[in-house]
C-alpha cells in the first residue's frame, strides 16, 4: 500500500468504492477505503489494544499467574508445565486459523469468535479459585491455560491480519505505541493495587481470581469497541480456498522466497526459547527479597510501567527506521536486565531489573509482530503470521517445562544463563543475517 497524506477530508464510507475492471483500479479503490476510514479504524484498534492488552498483560505478565501457580502447587515444575501447556495450545491453532481466513474477504466475524473464546478462559481461571481447591484447582488452571493459548494463537493471526488491512504501514508503530502505552499505564496501576488490595488481603477469598475477573472485563470491553467501530475493506485479491495439507506444503516456498524471513523465524525461535526463564523471574526475586503482596504489586508495576514508557519510544522509532532496530535494542536490554536481576539482590535493583525486562519484552513483541507484516506478498500474510506464531509456540511450549526442571535440579542461575545464551545467539543472527524488510520493499537495500 502506497503512502498518502491523510488530510482528514473524505467522509468515511461503509463500502469500498465501486471497483474498476483492472487490478490497479481495484487496488486504488482498496487504498481509498483504507484512508477514508482510517480515523474510525484507528480509534477501534486503539481502544481494542488499550483495553484488551491491559487485561492480557495482567494474565501474561511474569508475576501474577506464575506466582498463583506456585502458591497453589508449591512446585517449580508445575509452574513450567502450566506455561508450557499455554504455549502448546498456540502451536497448531495459528496455522488452522490462517487456513480458515486467508480466502475470506472479511475476517472480523472470526476475530470476534476467537477473541471471545480466549477471554472465557480467563474467566474460567478466576472462577476455579472460588469453586475448587487442592489438586482439582491445579488441574483446572492448567486446562484453562492450555485453552487460553489455543484460542490466543488463532486470535493472533486474525487480529494481525485485521490491523494490516486497515492501518497503513506508516501508522502502525505509533498506533501500537499509544495503545500499548496507555494500556500499559492502566495495567501497571491495576497491577500495583491488585497486589495490595486484592492479593495481599485475599479479597473475597480469592485475590488472584478478582484480578483475573478485572482482566476479563477489560479485554471484553476492548473486543466490543473494535466490533462496533471497525470498518473492514474487501481486498482486491485473496487466495483461493485450499486444504490445510496443501498450505503446509507451501512453507518451504515461503522460506525460500525470502532468506531474511527465514533468519527472522530463527531469531524468533531463539528469543522465544530464552523465555524459559520468564516464569522464574518473580520466583527468583522471592528468594532474594521478601515477596509480600505489596512487593509483588511493586514489581508488576515496574514490569508493566516500563511497557508503558518504552512503547512510545519503540513505536515512533519503528515508524521512522523500521522495526529491525527495535528488535536489536530489545534483545540487548533483555540480556542486560537478566544479568542485573542475577547480580543485585535488594528491592531497588530488583525493581530496576523488572523495569528493564518489561521494556525489553514490549520492544520484542512490538517489533516481532510488526516486522512479520512487512515480509513477502499480502495474500500470503495470514500464513506467514501463522508460521511465525507456530514457530514461537513450539519453542515456548518446550522452554518453560525445561526451565522448571532445570530450576529444580540446577538452580535459577543456570536457567538465566541458558536464557542469556539464546538471546545472544538471536542478537548475532539478527545483526548479520536479517535485513530491514521495509528497506528491501523500497529498494534501499
Amino acid at each position: 500500500m502506497e503512502e498518502r497524506v491523510d488530510t482528514g477530508g473524505p467522509v468515511a464510507t461503509d463500502e469500498v468504492a465501486p471497483v474498476g475492471e483492472t487490478l490497479a483500479e481495484k487496488e486504488a479503490a482498496y487504498e481509498k477505503f483504507v484512508w477514508d476510514n482510517l480515523r474510525r479504524n484507528y480509534l477501534g484498534n486503539y481502544l481494542h489494544g488499550m483495553l484488551g492488552m491491559t487485561g492480557f498483560r495482567l494474565v501474561n505478565a511474569p508475576t501474577f499467574l506464575p506466582a498463583y501457580l506456585h502458591a497453589i502447587s508449591g512446585s517449580n515444575t508445575i509452574v513450567g508445565l502450566g506455561l508450557a501447556l499455554q504455549q502448546v495450545g498456540s502451536v497448531v491453532s495459528p496455522i488452522v486459523g490462517a487456513n480458515q481466513i486467508e480466502h475470506r474477504t472479511r475476517v472480523m466475524p472470526a476475530a470476534v469468535w476467537m477473541g471471545s473464546l480466549a477471554r472465557i478462559q480467563i474467566l474460567g481461571m478466576a472462577a476455579s479459585g472460588w469453586l475448587l481447591s487442592g489438586q482439582p484447582l491445579v488441574t483446572a488452571i492448567l486446562l484453562f491455560m492450555f485453552l487460553f493459548g489455543l484460542f490466543m494463537g488463532a486470535q493472533r493471526v486474525v487480529f494481525g491480519l485485521l490491523m494490516a488491512k486497515v492501518i497503513p504501514i506508516s501508522r502502525r508503530g505509533r498506533l501500537q505505541a499509544w495503545r500499548n502505552a496507555t494500556g500499559g499505564l492502566i495495567a501497571a496501576i491495576l497491577a500495583y493495587f491488585a497486589g495490595r488490595w486484592f492479593i495481599e488481603p485475599n479479597l473475597f477469598g480469592n485475590g488472584y481470581g478478582v484480578t483475573f475477573v478485572f482482566a476479563f472485563v477489560l479485554t471484553s470491553l476492548g473486543l466490543s469497541a473494535l466490533q462496533m467501530l471497525l470498518r473492514e475493506p474487501e481486498p482486491p485479491t485473496t487466495r483461493p480456498r485450499s486444504r490445510l495439507r496443501e498450505r503446509l506444503s507451501d512453507f518451504p516456498r515461503l522460506i525460500a522466497d525470502d532468506p531474511s524471513y527465514k533468519y527472522f523465524l530463527i531469531v524468533q525461535m531463539l528469543a522465544t526459547a530464552s523465555r524459559l526463564a520468564v516464569p522464574f523471574y518473580i520466583i527468583y526475586a522471592g528468594s532474594t527479597i521478601e515477596l509480600t503482596g505489596g512487593n509483588l504489586g511493586l514489581l508488576s508495576l515496574a514490569f508493566l510501567g516500563a511497557d508503558t514508557l518504552s512503547n512510545l519510544i519503540w513505536g515512533y522509532l519503528g515508524d521512522k527506521t523500521g522495526f529491525r532496530l527495535i528488535l536489536l535494542l530489545s534483545l540487548i536490554a533483555w540480556i542486560c536486565s537478566t544479568v542485573l536481576l542475577m547480580s543485585f539482590h535488594d528491592l531497588a535493583w530488583t525493581f530496576a531489573a523488572f523495569f528493564g525486562l518489561g521494556a525489553a519484552q514490549s520492544g520484542y513483541m512490538m517489533s516481532a509482530q510488526t516486522m512479520i507484516l512487512e515480509f513477502g506478498d499480502r495474500d500470503d500474510m495470514p500464513m506467514r503470521i501463522a508460521f511465525s506464531a507456530t514457530a514461537e509456540g513450539i519453542m515456548a511450549s518446550i522452554g518453560p517445562l525445561v526451565g522448571g526442571i532445570m530450576a529444580t535440579a540446577l538452580g535459577y542461575e543456570m536457567v538465566f544463563g541458558v536464557s542469556i545464551g539464546f538471546l545472544a545467539a538471536a542478537l548475532l543472527l539478527l545483526t548479520f543475517m536479517v535485513k530491514e524488510p521495509r528497506k528491501v520493499r523500497t529498494g534501499r537495500v
